[in-house]
């Protein structure tokens, strides 16, 4: 497992976290998603041989959401 920390930008409320967090959770080997909405931040914990950080901050971009890494 891996984690990784990313910085969401255009989350104003916390139905933007929990979509967030339901997006990131949805995907193949994403094992735990918690977004911070204080901090702007997800952590993301994901099986690299399944998930890479890239298509994980593709599918919130996709999605309408800012990302920084």
């Amino acid at each position: 497992m891996e984690t990784m920390t990313l910085n969401i930008s255009g989350m104003t409320c916390m139905g933007c976290a929990a979509s967030v967090e339901r997006k990131l959770r949805e995907q193949p080997g994403v094992s735990r998603a918690v977004v911070i909405l204080e901090d702007a931040q997800a952590e993301i914990d994901f099986d690299p041989q399944i998930a890479t950080a890239e298509a994980l901050k593709q599918t919130l971009r996709a999605a309408g959401w800012g990302v920084v890494s």
